[in-house]
């Protein structure tokens, strides 16, 4: 079986960022945007069934989104998936920059790079406050195994 959790494509959340913004740069547009960020979306691992459940659901989010997180080696994997198209792709976003890393580049790695890529605007409100939830979980459940 395909393991759920994402594996990272560059070396750093710095390197993930950059390619990300680099990826933006070649659409004209916020609708070509969005279309990448779905087919980002179809791209992830697929979610195991019996973790979409209240215990893995993102709070803050109006989609259902399901995340859950592997200590392996020192570094933080995660998976993800969501009921709604586009957000799934915000999900491969972020799991694209923060899955894979040690919990130290997670909490030094600030979401802000989802303001300065411009998506915090070019999505409903709504939106982003649920991507924002989502990198929340994201540095909560690296801070605790900091702490453990």
């Amino acid at each position: 079986m395909t393991s759920p959790f994402v594996l990272p494509e560059d070396p750093s959340p710095a390197a993930a960022i950059a390619a990300i913004g680099d990826d933006f740069a070649v659409f004209d547009d916020w609708e070509e945007r969005y279309q990448y960020i779905i087919d980002l979306g179809r791209k992830l691992p697929p979610y195991p069934d019996d973790w979409a459940d209240d215990a893995h659901r993102v709070p803050g989010c109006l989609s259902k989104v399901w995340m859950e997180t592997s200590l392996r080696d020192g570094r933080l994997y995660l998976a993800g998936a969501s009921d709604a198209a586009i957000v799934s792709g915000l999900v491969a976003l972020l799991l694209r920059v923060y899955s894979g890393r040690t919990p130290a580049e997670i909490a030094a790695t600030d979401p802000g790079f989802l303001k300065d890529l411009g998506l915090i605007e070019a999505l409903s409100t709504n939106r982003g406050n649920g991507i924002a939830a989502m990198a929340r979980k994201i540095r909560e459940a690296a801070a605790l195994q900091s702490a453990g």
